[in-house]
């Protein structure tokens, strides 16, 4: 029988790439099977183990998780970056591409380990805590949400956000930009809008300097803090779909942007790939890019890849709803907000505002999600 296995490669094992892997274990047949810092002394819970993660499926032994590097792909042949079952090369009948983007410290880490990872953020934790001012660059949910648990974590702290426009955060409604600046209001933290920062080359440096860092605005102002947080842009991580050729004019990747093309059902744009997926982050399927729309779309590629193993079309498509979040602003205020359905004739959005959330973030639940149930706290160190 395992010769007539055929393979179902998911590459990315982020929120929306495990999503994947989960809704393709639970529905294809058994014959395919797929593969797949702020606050301190919590910076072991955030690296979650793999273990569980095929642990509710029906058919749990014929799936394995491949820690590697996608380093290539072709149409039909994926290459890693090391040796997986004696080949660095990983032929497959289906692919979906989930692998997110790349941000700037310390949203990305520089390790594949957990140790080292554990220990960049804990020297990342002890240079905020040294410093007596900090400046975050960037307007989106990583500047926000860190500025606020900066704050209520350091509040003698002089936190400085700097945003390259007056409305924070802009794909949502401005409402929700005045809601954070009300909340910065009442933390203490300062905002400057409109003025877009000259990032150096190379970044600033992690941890600080024990000398002041400059910030430098296009506008000619000149900011200084102890600590700089670069929460600006994102990435998409597509490096590894460089040796892939169209099939026409049109690129793999929007020129524009540098994300995948797709379709309505998830598969790659280009014609010549129907059995080529993208999901989440790394997709440009015009949805926004959240947790809840990627976990859709995972949904939909998984019926649509079941479908073309029947013999059938692959007619499932996404629907993009009004953008929304799950914003923490502190470590228990919250809000859940969106935008409104212009289509349904909405024109406010909806949102509330709670007090109903932990420093850890619920992170125990992740764990349970993930198949990982912990009885002991040291399993978190695992």
């Amino acid at each position: 029988m395992a010769s007539t296995l055929k393979n179902v490669v998911v590459v990315g094992g982020s929120y929306v790439g495990l999503a994947t892997a989960k809704e393709l274990a639970n529905v294809l047949p058994a014959t395919h099977r797929p593969r797949f810092a702020v606050l301190p002394d919590y910076e072991h819970m955030a690296f979650i183990p793999f273990t569980g993660s095929f642990a509710r499926s029906p058919t749990k032994d014929l799936h394995a998780i491949v820690q590697a590097e996608a380093v290539s792909l072709k149409a039909k042949q994926l290459t890693l970056d090391r040796e997986w079952q004696g080949s660095k090369l990983l032929n497959f009948d289906f692919l979906v591409a989930a692998t997110g983007t790349r941000l700037a410290s310390p949203g990305s880490m520089p390790s594949y380990e957990k140790a080292s990872s554990v220990e960049y953020l804990k020297k990342y934790n002890q240079g905020i805590k040294q410093s007596k001012s900090v400046i975050l660059i960037g307007g989106g949910a990583v500047g926000v949400q860190m500025a606020c648990d900066l704050k209520e974590i350091y509040p003698d702290k002089e936190v400085t956000l700097v945003h390259s426009r007056d409305h924070i955060m802009p794909v949502y409604h401005e409402k929700l930009s005045d809601l954070i600046k009300q909340r910065f209001q009442e933390l203490g933290i300062n905002f400057i809008g409109g003025s877009r920062v000259n990032i150096p080359e190379g970044g600033y440096p992690i941890g600080g300097t024990g000398e002041p860092i400059e910030v430098k605005t296009l506008d000619g102002r000149t900011l200084t803090a102890d600590f700089v947080v670069q929460a600006t842009g994102q990435t998409p991580n597509t490096q590894w779909l460089k040796d892939l050729p169209p099939s026409s004019a049109d690129s793999i990747l929007n020129p524009k942007n540098g994300f995948i093309r797709v379709r309505p059902t998830m598969q790659f744009a280009d014609p010549a790939y129907p059995h080529l997926y993208a999901v989440g982050d790394v997709a440009d399927s015009g949805a926004h890019k959240a947790a809840r729309p990627g976990v859709g779309q995972a949904a939909v590629a998984a019926k649509n890849i079941l479908a073309l193993i029947q013999g059938q079309e692959p007619v499932e498509q996404i629907e993009i709803g009004p953008a929304g979040i799950h914003l923490s602003l502190g470590l228990k205020k919250n809000t859940i907000f969106r935008n409104p359905d212009v289509k349904a004739g909405q024109a406010e959005p909806a949102f509330g505002v709670k007090d109903d959330g932990s420093a850890d973030m619920n992170i125990a639940n992740f764990w349970e999600r993930r198949g990982v149930i912990v009885s002991d706290p040291k399993e978190y160190h695992l």
